[in-house]
Formats: C-alpha cells, structure tokens, sequence
C-alpha cells in the first residue's frame, strides 16, 4: 500500500534545474527578474498614460476592473511577470526559460487531456441542478459583445494564469525540487507566497483569511499536480478554467467583472454571502483537482 503520493516524475520537471540548484542562484535569479520586471513595468505604466490622458476615469477602471479596457490592461500586465522569469532564467541559469514547463512533448498533451476533462466537467454541473447562486444574476455584458471579445479574453486569461503558474510552480518549484527532496520545501514554501499575494484585506475585509486560504490549498494542489506529472501543463489547464470561470462567465461586480457575462448577486463587501460560497468553491477546487488526475492516469 503507497502511503506517499507517487512523485517520480517530478524528475522530469526538475532536470532542468539540476545544473545549478544553488540556493543563491535562485536568490539571484528572483533579484534579476525582479529587476527585469521593474524596468518593464515603467514602460507598461508610461504606455497606460497615454490611454489614462484620454480616458479620465481609467485609473478607476483599473482598480476595479470594470471595464473590458480596464481588464485587458490589467492582464495583460502579467505577461511582464513571464518575460522576466524567461529572461532570468536563461542570465542566470544559462538555460532556456521554456524549461520551466517542464518537457513540452509531455506539457501540451497534458494540458489539453485536463482541459478536456474540465470541459465536460464544467458543463456538466451546469446542466445540473442547483442552479443559480440564490438571487437572479445580473446581467454585464451585452451576448453578442462578450462573444465577440471572447477569444481576445480568452487570450489575455490565459496570459495571466500562465505567469503565475510559470513563476510559482514552474520556475520557484523547479528550482527548489532541484535542491531539496523534502516536499515541505519544494511544495509548501511556493505555495505560501502564492497565498500571501492574494491577501487583499482592502477588498476582501473580514473574508480576506478565507481567500489567503483557499489560495494557499490551490496552490499546493497545483504544486501536487506538478510533481505527479513532470510538468505545469495540468496545473496551467486547471488554473485556466479556474479564472475563465470566474472571469469570464460569473464575476463578482466589484472585483474584475468587467469582461463577464453575468454577476454574482453579492460582491466582495457582501461578507456573509461570499463566506456561504466558500465551501462550494472548495469543493469545486478539489473536484477539479481529481479530475485532473483522472485524466493524467489516461
């Protein structure tokens, strides 16, 4: 009886950072793309001038996300964030950056099987009762506009799931696997950072903890995902259907819901309400999660 999870083909994933595994070359890999990303996210903010001088409420739009505009700017901005890793990893690992994915004959396939499975899975529970979230959705985006943004928002979703999956389980995981067998390091450390980044106590008041954690459980699924598979290719397909789903389809209209179809009845400040959701949105991470492994074992 296996006790422990079968993490064997981490070594695919790791290999690539078998070269230089030093703890103070990552520390200077992470110096190098905080840097990178820096010098790149002045020019971004110079380029948004442009749109902010003649637009003179888009720094409001940006904040809150309201607007299409205002949400392909925002996501598109975390593609800075893949570039720097890229360009961090080949100065300092003298590697290319694509090797963060892990092996791209297996990453691609991958992904795809556990969208696939995500797919039927999403529209399955759909078709499913119960339906709605107790009040009526509101309606956002007129049908026709959001099918006609739809690939373009697609695009820029994916943009966005792709960084933090490149930074957090591809490069910070990879170089830490590489490095220490323990997977309290290599799973939990990344997985740390990615739930402190969303604390947002501004936004999320009293439920900010609540999202920390479920953040944290996400990411150290994600990371699972990772060392069952030798690639961030199923982490990338789950993360992608993650925020397309709440993103894309039902937002809440407080927080980055300008590209959705509809709104949730309840926002960000509606405390009670959100935290009666949590546990379906556990529930459903978790779904997904073994979905995703039901269609690796394919």
């Amino acid at each position: 009886m296996r006790l422990m999870p079968d993490y064997s083909a981490r070594a695919l994933h790791t290999n690539a950072a078998k070269g230089g595994p030093e703890v103070w070359r990552l520390i200077l890999g992470l110096v190098v793309m905080i840097g990178v990303y820096i010098a790149m996210a002045v020019f971004y903010q110079q380029s948004l001038a442009g749109i902010a001088s003649a637009r003179p409420n888009f720094e409001n739009e940006l904040i809150a996300g309201d607007t299409p505009l205002a949400m392909y700017a925002l996501l598109l901005s975390f593609g800075m964030i893949s570039a720097a890793v890229f360009i961090g990893v080949r100065l300092v690992h003298k590697r290319s950056g694509l090797s963060v994915f892990g092996p791209m004959i297996l990453a691609v396939p991958q992904f795809f099987r556990v969208f696939g499975i995500l797919l039927i899975l999403s529209v399955t529970l759909a078709v499913l009762p119960p339906y709605g979230m107790g009040a009526p959705l509101a309606p956002n985006l007129e049908f026709g506009l959001w099918l006609v943004l739809l690939p373009l928002s697609l695009g820029v979703v994916f943009i966005q799931v792709s960084a933090e999956e490149i930074f957090f389980r591809g490069y910070l995981q990879q170089q830490l696997a590489a490095r220490f067998q323990s997977p309290l390091v290599w799973m939990v450390l990344p997985s740390i950072l990615f739930a402190m980044g969303h604390y947002q106590p501004a936004e999320a008041g009293e439920n900010a903890v609540m999202i920390v954690v479920w953040a944290g459980v996400f990411g150290l699924l994600m990371a699972d995902l990772t060392a069952r598979s030798g690639t961030i290719g199923p982490a990338l397909a789950v993360h992608f259907v993650n925020n397309v789903t709440a993103l894309l389809i039902t937002s809440l209209p407080d927080s980055l819901g300008g590209l959705a179809l509809w709104h949730a009845p309840f926002g960000m400040e509606d405390t009670a309400e959100l935290r009666a959701w949590m546990p379906v949105d556990f529930a459903l991470m978790i779904v997904s999660w073994l979905a995703a492994r039901l269609a690796l074992r394919r």
